[in-house]
């Protein structure tokens, strides 16, 4: 999916947006997608580096949490009959997906799509009043349950860690007040709210509901769980010399990209004071620059590119360890199960 986050111009403010893959050239220079390879889009979302992956002669597995943009990919997929194959799946299960003898690419294009943005009934954007939904899967605990039964310290730990809000306690505390007199049903319901105990400055360049809403979308969507299952799943998956490409658009989800990668290119465990305890082979090499981020022209042109940046590795023939979350340091929040009621 192409992610509309970290600017206020973008679909994180409400405002429409068109679909624009984001860092294209960079992503097929990093994949090399080509004749006889075979790549999995673990993010489908409006199909455009699918497309393009498939017009540089490669045969695609694309995948979508959101049963819409399945049901938008289907003329894609009549147009290259026999080389795509849509299946509707969070990309952290794509080992299920992959053929027997493994994969050539991956990539993942991580965040919110421009399309679920435009929606208001999917309840992303507080400038589109609509139900306070914010599911991709459209299944599961919603935005409501969240705002309506999470205790008051949860919100503050989802807002402040998801949503790097300043005012985080102050807002999770005028939630609480608000929501035992009336529920939240409605975007408007919550960001008026938040207006109100916090309002936007002139020099305020996002408005002031941007962090708690990206906080809540993240947090029902589990996508910093979901972006570290699907990195081990991908290592799991390719081929020595299959390529890892994932373009991220929020600190939170580049900072897991970065430590997997880190952790990937072998190291051994130790200190200066201790002798040397194990040494890892590396099961990824670096692809290009460590970090690459949008040009100044394509920033001009689509503003989401902004925020965004692409890491990339190459994988060896070293087996696959043990998947260990730990490595990304992620706070434990709030039981979603238990939200729901």
């Amino acid at each position: 999916m192409v992610a509309d986050q970290g600017d206020g111009s973008n679909g994180a403010d409400g405002g429409p947006v068109r679909h624009i893959p984001v860092l294209l050239p960079e992503v097929l220079q990093a994949l090399q997608p080509a004749p006889g390879k075979i790549v999995l889009d673990g993010t489908f979302g409006a199909g455009g580096y699918t497309t393009a992956f498939l017009d540089a002669g490669a045969d695609v597995i694309a995948l979508d949490r959101d049963p819409n943009a399945i049901a938008g990919g289907q003329a894609l997929a009549a147009q290259y009959a026999g080389r795509l194959s849509l299946i509707h799946s969070r990309f952290s299960d794509l080992a299920a997906h992959a053929p027997e003898g493994g994969l050539d690419g991956v990539v993942f294009d991580v965040g919110v799509s421009s399309m679920q943005i435009d929606e208001a009934e999917r309840g992303f954007s507080f400038q589109k009043n609509g139900p306070l939904d914010m599911r991709m899967s459209s299944a599961g605990v919603s935005a409501a349950d969240v705002v309506n039964r999470a205790k008051v310290g949860d919100l503050i730990r989802i807002f402040g860690f998801l949503g790097e809000e300043p005012q985080s306690g102050r807002i999770a505390r005028a939630v609480e007040k608000r929501r035992a007199e009336t529920p939240f049903e409605t975007t408007r319901d919550l960001a008026s709210l938040i207006e109100t105990v916090t309002p936007r400055k002139a020099k305020d360049r996002i408005h002031p509901a941007t962090r708690v809403f990206q906080a809540l979308r993240i947090f029902v969507n589990d996508e910093l769980g979901e972006l570290a299952r699907a990195l081990f799943a991908a290592e799991r998956v390719l081929k020595p010399g299959g390529r890892l490409v994932v373009v991220s658009f929020h600190s939170l989800e580049d900072r897991i990209v970065k430590k997997f990668f880190q952790d990937r290119a072998g190291k051994a465990s130790g200190s200066r004071h201790l002798p040397l305890v194990t040494e890892r082979a590396a099961t990824f090499a670096p692809v290009g620059k460590p970090m690459v981020s949008a040009s100044e022209q394509e920033a001009m042109i689509n503003p989401r590119a902004r925020s965004a940046k692409l890491r990339a590795g190459e994988r060896s023939a070293e087996p696959a360890p043990a998947s260990d979350m730990s490595i990304f340091d992620l706070p434990t929040l709030a039981n979603l199960e238990r939200l729901g009621g």
